[in-house]
């Protein structure tokens, strides 16, 4: 989700959910190291729980950067062994690891050592040229034995020759079964599911086999599915958040970040996903992403928009 979940994309989405865990962005250990670090540490205390997701291959340094996630106030610290792009496996990142599990384990050590927070993985169940259900063990077992004890397997192979990113996200079936085998070999691990999941209704069945879900890029371009999460998955008693309310609640948030002189924009670009399903919903998101760049006035343009979300 590079450039989707950033910290003002996890306050909106924290108002319509007070319990799902939410993910950074996966930023690189040569972010951290060498880069602006306090701006990709940065969260609000409302985010929580938060995890941090790390892309990288050099034990060393993850463990740095997971000591850095601990001492920010982050619950959880994530290796992501998933991201298919061609730009980050010419450093050694994402799902190319999967075929180095003993490198990932090494990493997985190195951060459990310097870190108290749970040290989780992001992974495939394969890559091309390593998509055996023998080889996804080894890569599990080694991660396992690294003592990583949740893992989200995004039901898919990485076919990293050939397929772009989001090819990779459509082309490669996805196999459930290979991961709920996996929960089958594996009873001690938190087997968290990733991939194709839209509804909250195949969330629930999938929670009859497995200890988590994730939705990413749903839950982006969707993001009011999460004002059930709560009552639904949670059991919650509270009814949900309104889709006024929870822009509303964004209110506050919008004039600190003004007063620090950020743009409206940054933060309205994630909201979009509100506007859909009723009368206005057209209107609502031309106001939030063509017109707040003209307005002389962006929070008043702000407030009309959230006028159309009435009663919704």
């Amino acid at each position: 989700m590079l450039d989707w979940t950033d910290r003002h994309c996890r306050f909106f989405l924290r108002q319509l959910s007070r319990h799902a865990l939410l993910y950074t962005e996966m930023v690189t250990t040569g972010a951290l190291l060498h880069g602006d670090a306090q701006r990709f540490l940065n969260h609000h205390e409302a985010e929580h729980p938060l995890a941090l997701q790390l892309g990288g291959s050099m034990p060393t340094e993850l463990a740095t950067c997971a000591k850095l996630a601990e001492q920010a106030g982050y619950d959880e610290v994530n290796l992501n062994v998933g991201c298919p792009s061609d730009r980050v496996q010419n450093n050694l990142i994402g799902a190319c690891l999967m075929g180095h599990p003993i490198l990932v384990a090494d990493c997985v050590k190195a951060m459990r050592d310097a870190a108290s927070i749970p040290v989780t993985v992001k992974h495939r169940i394969g890559i091309d040229g390593r998509d055996s259900y023998a080889e996804l063990c080894d890569f599990v077992g080694q991660v396992r034995e690294a003592g990583c004890r949740s893992l989200v397997v995004h039901a898919r192979i990485a076919i990293l020759a050939g397929l772009s990113p989001k090819e990779n996200r459509e082309i490669p079936p996805l196999r459930y079964e290979v991961v709920a085998q996996l929960k089958r070999d594996f009873p001690d691990l938190e087997i968290i599911l990733n991939g194709g999941i839209k509804t909250l209704e195949e969330c629930r069945q999938h929670l009859q086999t497995f200890d988590g879900v994730m939705l990413g890029r749903e839950a982006y371009h969707n993001p009011y599915q999460l004002a059930r999460v709560d009552q639904e998955l949670f059991d919650n008693p509270l009814p949900p958040i309104t889709r006024r309310e929870a822009l509303e609640g964004l209110r506050p948030y919008i004039q600190r970040h003004q007063a620090e002189g950020g743009a409206l924009h940054h933060i309205t670009r994630h909201v979009l996903g509100l506007g859909q399903g009723f009368p206005g919903a057209r209107r609502f998101r031309q106001l939030l992403s063509v017109d707040i760049h003209k307005a002389s006035d962006p929070l008043e343009l702000f407030d009309r928009a959230a006028a159309l979300l009435e009663g919704r």
